[in-house]
């Protein structure tokens, strides 16, 4: 990178020609994240409101881009570690997010139950201590007052309000259980996200043997089979595999990004649902 060329053509951002300023917009995308703190230096310094406007579309646009590049990365690694996704997925809204300060939030939930699960245990036991430490200790809930909030979606936000949807509360549940060798997991239900608790003692090649399911947003309520069957009947929908198996990270994550876009509709953000498509189509 030319330490020196940067600084000239960020004084050049504010030309009224739009084929000049594309060109050096572009020169500078090209040089990536290394001049955030370029751009983020000369807005703290200009008075000139087009300027600030431009510096401020230039970081957006650069962190964007490397928000696409890490999403395909972790999809083409084999997105094993669903907290990287959901992380990733975070940094759109928070790109300044101290990631390691919602590892350690997640470490804490994880240590909590460990310490309380000290003897050996039914499935259904260790749920419910999960649950106890869920909702009582940390006072996890769904937020029913305003549930198409963006915030739902973005789990730094949901740590600090401890306020999120379906799929952002049974995320965090899953992983702390999965970091207990719990094997808990999502299930892709149509019009709701729940979790399936699977028998790993007596699962098939071809087969997933679920022992219950566990909905997150009910403070963790254990329940059946037949009450899927059920739910569907009600949305008038046919009963398909995939809605009583656990789902695949990719899955989860395009779910939540299926999320944000409805809920920047509805806010009438019509760059946010743009940009999030794209992110979406990362995943295709």
């Amino acid at each position: 990178m030319n330490a020196n060329e940067i600084p000239a053509l960020i004084k050049l951002l504010d030309d009224p020609d739009p084929e000049i300023f594309k060109h050096i917009e572009d020169k500078l995308l090209s040089y990536g994240e290394e001049i955030v703190s370029y751009l983020e230096s000369e807005w703290e310094k200009s008075f000139n409101p087009i300027l600030q406007e431009r510096l401020i579309n230039l970081i957006h646009k650069i962190q964007f881009q490397n928000i696409k590049i890490d999403l395909e990365l972790w999809f083409n690694s084999g997105s094993f570690d669903l907290l990287r996704g959901i992380l990733i997925v975070n940094r759109y809204q928070y790109p300044d997010l101290n990631e390691q300060k919602v590892i350690n939030q997640i470490e804490e939930i994880k240590r909590e139950v460990w310490m309380q699960m000290m003897y050996e245990s039914s499935p259904s036991e260790k749920v419910k201590l999960i649950n106890h430490v869920f909702y009582t200790i940390y006072g996890f809930s769904g937020n029913t007052t305003n549930h198409k909030d963006p915030q739902n979606s973005y789990i730094s936000q949901v740590l600090e309000s401890k306020r999120g949807n379906q799929i952002s509360l049974a995320i965090i549940y899953s992983i702390v259980a999965q970091k207990l060798d719990i094997p808990i997991y999502g299930v892709n239900l149509p019009q709701h996200f729940i979790l399936a608790y699977i028998d790993e003692e007596n699962q098939t090649q071809y087969d997933n043997d679920v022992l219950f399911y566990i909905n997150v947003f009910n403070r963790g309520y254990i329940f059946g089979r037949r009450d899927i069957d059920l739910f569907l009947k009600q949305l008038k929908i046919q009963p398909d595999r995939s809605f009583y198996e656990p789902c695949s990270n990719v899955d989860i994550i395009k779910r939540v990004l299926r999320n944000l876009i409805s809920s920047y509709e509805e806010l009438g953000s019509e760059e946010k649902v743009k940009e999030i498509r794209q992110l979406l189509e990362v995943l295709a």
